[in-house]
């Protein structure tokens, strides 16, 4: 064996005969380095990707969220509140009152989310993060803070004083349509004291206030929430603060972490991420191919050494290994080298921004050292396959004519 990778190495790094085989040879070899090269920025790209799509979730979703097991609301009593705040990896838990709402703000209307928060949200969701304007609730149960979209779309600014009100109607439950339609709703003229952001979809959905406002419009008693917001401690194990919370509330809530909050968007991200793997992976196949097709025409171009090695004693098992390790090498040095490139290129993008999303953002990107393993063993496996295959042509017919 050590033959035989001696004499790779001699074919690889010494010139061919002719020079459309150092050409066809150089071709090969740069397939290599662009294929891992490309490879690499692709799944780098999609790191950093996943990361700027998913960082608005870690402003606004919690750790982990209870939800009823059925039903919009469940009770939380005194007891369990008790034994919740025992549970050494909880560091903070809120309760959260959510329902829709009718909002009204001069000649302008709009539907919504009230999400009624206490005072400990704002240790579970970075509140800080997500206002961009104004200020967070404080105790006045008179207050809101609505999302960038709804001010919008309600043409409502911060307010410091109570002259422009934000009017909540909150249907009143029953059967039938009332005779009187002013009766039909419950509601509550509020001031907006701060305005958040986080992304699209949550700004036109929610209105924050207090929970006892929210209580109030709905009529709930005071052991009602619609769920349960946790923070976890930083070393905390999830599947056992899951276990102690079902045995808290007798098996009869759901439980999500923040994955299964954002399952569609991490399913979105993941196939978008596997879907170009599999193209780039396809043109790599394409591309290592040829140096399939480099090592048969440097059998061809050495057919006259393999006769000499031949009869000199080398055994044809020997010869082809020659032409495999030479095919190895070849990948192996033009995968680490498409990796340093790979490597140079998005370092570059992260410190000097060379693709811009917008003029202030750049293409945001990621290094992994996943990436670094799945690139080598994705270029370098399917360039010894496409050198065994080129190798196994040797036969004894060849080294003998």
């Amino acid at each position: 064996m050590n033959f035989s990778l001696y004499i790779a190495r001699r074919y690889l790094f010494s010139p061919g005969s002719s020079n459309a085989i150092n050409i066809i040879t150089g071709i090969a070899a740069a397939g290599v380095v662009i294929g891992a090269m490309s490879l690499f920025i692709v799944l780098s790209g999609f790191a950093g990707l996943k990361d700027f799509s998913l960082q608005f979730s870690t402003y606004f979703d919690p750790d982990l969220k209870i939800f009823p097991s059925s039903g919009k609301t469940f009770t939380f009593t005194q007891t369990q509140k008790e034994k919740l705040n025992q549970l050494k990896d909880v560091a903070y838990f809120s309760e959260v009152i959510e329902e829709r709402v009718f909002l009204g703000y001069r000649d302008k209307q709009k539907t919504a989310f009230i999400k009624g928060v206490d005072a400990n949200y704002s240790n579970v969701i970075h509140t800080d993060s997500i206002l961009v304007y104004g200020d967070w609730l404080t105790s006045n149960d008179f207050q809101v803070v609505a999302g960038n979209g709804i001010s919008r779309e309600l043409s409502m600014m911060v307010e410091q004083t109570y002259t422009n009100l934000l009017s909540i109607y909150v249907p009143k439950p029953g059967k039938g349509i009332p005779n009187d339609p002013s009766k039909a709703f419950r509601s509550e003229k509020v001031v907006n004291t701060g305005i958040y952001s986080v992304n699209e979809e949550l700004d036109q959905k929610y209105v924050f206030a207090t929970i006892g406002l929210a209580r109030k419009l709905l009529e709930l008693p005071e052991d009602k929430v619609s769920n349960i917001e946790l923070k976890l401690s930083s070393n905390a194990n999830e599947e056992i603060v899951i276990a102690g919370l079902q045995t808290i509330f007798n098996n009869d809530v759901i439980i999500k972490n923040r994955i299964q909050l954002n399952d569609t968007l991490y399913k979105m991200l993941n196939t978008e991420n596997l879907v170009s793997y599999l193209v780039l992976t396809l043109i790599a196949i394409i591309a290592l191919f040829n140096v399939a097709g480099a090592i048969i025409m440097m059998i061809i171009d050495k057919r006259g050494n393999l006769k000499t090695l031949y009869s000199v004693g080398a055994s044809l098992s020997g010869i082809r290994r020659i032409f495999l390790f030479q095919g190895a090498l070849m990948t192996v040095l033009g995968t680490l080298l498409g990796l340093l490139i790979g490597f140079i290129v998005i370092t570059l993008q992260q410190q000097l921004g060379l693709l811009m999303i917008t003029p202030s953002l750049p293409y945001p990107t990621r290094i992994t050292p996943m990436s670094f393993v799945v690139v080598f063993f994705t270029i370098t496996v399917i360039g010894l396959i496409a050198s065994l295959l080129a190798s196994s042509r040797i036969n004894e017919k060849l080294v003998n004519k």
